[in-house]
Order: C-alpha cells, then structure tokens, then sequence
C-alpha cells in the first residue's frame, strides 16, 4: 500500500507514463489501482471520490461498456451545468487533455482519459507551485513552451469571473454580494489585473501596460506567479471544488470568504462585493478572516462623526472603507482598537487599500509609526480619523466635518507607501463603512445590563471626547462571553 501511496510522486512528479505503467504492471491493471497509481497526493477516500466523478464523465460520453473509457468536453459541459462559464468548462477540458502521459508530445485526443483526469486534478488540488503552473500552461494554451502575456491576463480575467460565478450560482456567498449591472465587469477585472500585475518577466520587470502583452512567459514565469499570488492557486481549487461538488471538506471556504453579520434587520447593500472583501481577506491574519461585523455604516447610523467614534471605538480590529463622490472605493486596515486621543496608535500590520478603479494593499514602510489617529474636540491639532502620513497631510483623512475628507501623497505617504487614494485630494463622500473582523465575542458589548449609554453611542462619544469618565463603568456586572 506504501508503494502505491508513493509510486509517481517520489519519483518525480513528470516522471514519463511508460515508468508508471511498469510500477503499475506489479500491481495490476485493474482501474481503481491505476487510479491510485497517477494520483499518490490522494488518500484513499480522496481517490474514491475522484473514480466516482470519472465514471459519471465517462458514463455520459460512451456508456457503461466502452473500453478504455473517456469524456468529452460536451460530457463535461453537461456535467457542469450552469455552475460555471462554458469558457471555465473549455479551459479545464483542454488542460486535462493535453496532459502528457508519453513525453512524446504528440497532439492531444479530444477525449479525456482516466490517468490524465486524475493526474490533472493530482496537480491541480494538490500539486506544489511548479504542479500548478503545468496545469495553468495547458489551460491557456495547446503549444508548448512560453505563452504570452496577453494569455496569461485573460486567464486570468477568466479565472476570477468564474469564482464569483460558481459562489453565486451555489449560493455560497456568506451574505456578500455579486456586483451587477455595468460596474461588475469592473470588479472582476480591478482583481483580475490585480493579480496579473505580480507576474514577473525575466529580470525582475513587471507588466505593466498595453505594451508589455507580447512579452513571453516560460513555465518558471508562471510557477513563480503562482508562489508570488496564492489566490491564483485557492481560485483554481474553488473552480474544482464548488463546480463539481468534488472534495468539498478540503476547501475552507470560510478563510476565504467570511460570513457577513449586520445586527439591522433591514436590507443593507456593502459598498464592497464579494470579490472585494475575498482580496482584503487575504491579508489579514488567518483568527480575523471567519468573520465581518458591522459596526459603523453612513447608511444605517447616519452622517455623524459621534456615532462613527461611538460605534467604532474598543471594539477590536476593523476594516473601513468610503466611496468618494467620483465613485473610487478605498480604505484601510486598523490592527487594533481605535481609541479617541491626541496620540497616534496602530501598529505595523495596518494598511492602507483601494479596490476601484484598481485594487491594491499598501502596507508599513517603517519610516514612522503614523498608523492610526482619532481625536476630537481639540484646538491646536486635528480633528477627526487619520491613518498614515502626518497632521493635515494624511494617507487617509475623515474630517470631523463628516461627508469631508483628504487623501495626500506627494508622491506617496510616508507611512505606507501609498499614492493618492481618492479621485481629488479633498474629497467628499456620502458612504462609508466599518466592520469588524474576527471574532466578536471578547469585543461586543453586554447585550444585557446595558447603560444608556450603551444604547445612545454618540452619547457615549461625547462624554469620551469632554474628557469626562463613565462612573458607572466600574459598577456594573462583567459580562458574560457570547
């Protein structure tokens, strides 16, 4: 069983299909232990369940009696159904097919065989970076060697279309949204060309423009996309694992999409959309990213800077973020809990984002601490929320004044790197929002025992921000944890 378990991968994982069939040939021939054979980084029930998937395939496109048994990119398609988009379904048919198990390289069949279906979805589901990349290569093209630049960018383009595709058609969302209408294109291709940018030619040069789209890109190209975006790789596993219902346990698809709670019964529609929330997701610390809580919207609470300190303040690490009146969306990271203070607080793991019109993270430079500001009713320094830069030239800036801000970079904030978030540099805007990520329970208020201030917030901001202590704090009950 060892042997089995070890028979292609510790040999090489290209190794050439004729050394396989003789380790298969002192075993025997039968199909579930050639299954075995291709598929090592399987186990047992794994395998089981990727045979089963195979039959179903097969059984579609020549009947339970046909010898050696196949698919067919229409038995596929039918398979599929609605689940993803027919040019998701064409690109996985052909990055099966054009596995190579010879090393001749002759042309591909049309059909699929066993030991191709399952030593694509070996590499695919379980290969290391360089797995992957071969798999990705046959996706985008029947040639072999480098592929184009251009190629890889509508493969991508195509890769996080049918993410959100297959999320929305199974209904595994987690409360977020799929952004409709004339801005979704916009969406997919903010993180498509998000992800696209961290290809790197040869040299360390970037793609940055129209210009570099003919630029060739080898397998070494790719393996290193694939280590430098793991998104990539997690998005080819949703595709797998949500479009065929297929080992459905071994995808956490709570750390990639975390579930929305928003404590109003009414309807509420985030300023974010899945896609979004997926890329700022991945950059929090794996505890934060099970769970978003709002806390603060301009929407429901309200244009109030009080009600914003008052819902935001000692309550954990949040993600806040605003839609300038140009339409651009952007925000940032606090580590920690706010607090209303004269003094800057925050530590290196805050950053700043944008998503539209393109999406980026900008994190720590190290040069100040400037991560995080909130004060008011000061007269010698500023009022309102602040993170990175200085006094008057921040990063990014909510005045007082609520429904005002700034976002300066000349040419780029100091403490984060980052260029000028907004479409102008003063800017209005009428929504914005706060959520809370992680786990709320040592965070929340008691629901029970409650103040009234407890249950006026901007009460309660206003009293912080005189200066004056709560007496009563220190009297009442501590609470229990949810």
């Amino acid at each position: 069983m060892l042997l089995g378990r070890r028979c292609w991968q510790d040999l090489h994982p290209f190794q050439p299909f004729r050394e396989l069939c003789r380790i298969r040939g002192g075993m025997g021939n039968s199909r579930s232990q050639a299954g075995q054979n291709f598929c090592s980084q399987f186990l047992p029930e794994e395998q089981v369940e990727i045979d089963r998937l195979f039959d179903a395939l097969s059984s579609e496109t020549h009947g339970s009696d046909t010898s050696p048994r196949s698919f067919s990119l229409k038995a596929l398609k039918n398979h599929v159904g609605e689940a993803l988009p027919p040019e998701m379904v064409t690109r996985l048919h052909d990055g099966m097919r054009r596995v190579d198990l010879t090393g001749k390289a002759k042309g591909p069949s049309d059909d699929v065989s066993q030991e191709q279906f399952t030593v694509f979805m070996s590499r695919l589901l379980k290969g290391n970076s360089e797995e992957k990349s071969l798999v990705i290569l046959k996706m985008i093209s029947a040639t072999e060697g480098p592929v184009k630049a251009r190629e890889v960018q509508k493969f991508t383009e195509d890769l996080v279309g049918s993410v959100v595709h297959v999320l929305s058609h199974r209904q595994e969302l987690r409360g977020w949204t799929q952004k409709r209408g004339p801005g979704a294109a916009a969406r997919v291709q903010a993180l498509a060309a998000q992800l696209f940018s961290e290809v790197d030619i040869q040299g360390g040069e970037k793609l940055p423009g129209p210009q570099q789209l003919d630029r060739e890109c080898d397998r070494a190209t790719i393996e290193a996309w694939v280590f430098r975006a793991p998104l990539v790789a997690t998005f080819l596993s949703v595709v797998v694992h949500r479009g065929f219902c297929l080992l459905r346990s071994s995808l956490d698809l709570a750390a990639l999409v975390p579930e929305r709670h928003v404590d109003q019964e009414r309807v509420f529609e985030s300023v974010l959309d899945v896609l979004a929330v997926i890329y700022i997701n991945s950059h929090l610390r794996r505890e934060q990213r099970q769970r978003w809580r709002l806390l603060f919207s301009s929407e429901l609470h309200g244009h109030s800077f009080a009600q914003l300190c008052g819902r935001i303040t000692h309550r954990g690490p949040c993600v806040l973020l605003l839609e300038d009146h140009d339409g651009q969306v952007f925000g940032g990271f606090a580590s920690c809990s706010w607090e209303v203070k004269p003094q800057f607080q925050g530590d290196d793991t805050c950053f700043l984002f944008s998503i539209l019109p393109r999406m980026a993270v900008y994190t720590s430079t190290g040069y100040n601490d400037h991560y995080m500001y909130l004060n008011h009713g000061q007269q010698t320094i500023p009022n309102g929320l602040g993170m990175g830069g200085q006094h008057n030239y921040f990063g990014l800036w909510v005045d007082v004044d609520f429904g005002k801000g700034h976002s300066k970079a000349k040419p780029k904030c100091t403490t984060y790197n980052s260029p000028q978030l907004s479409a102008q540099e003063n800017f209005g805007f009428e929504k914005m929002e706060v959520w809370a990520v992680g786990d709320s329970s040592g965070s929340q208020q008691a629901k029970s025992n409650k103040s009234i201030l407890d249950v006026d917030p901007e009460a309660q901001a206003l009293l912080e921000i005189s200066g004056r202590s709560r007496h009563s704090e220190g009297l009442r009950d501590i609470p229990e944890a949810e």
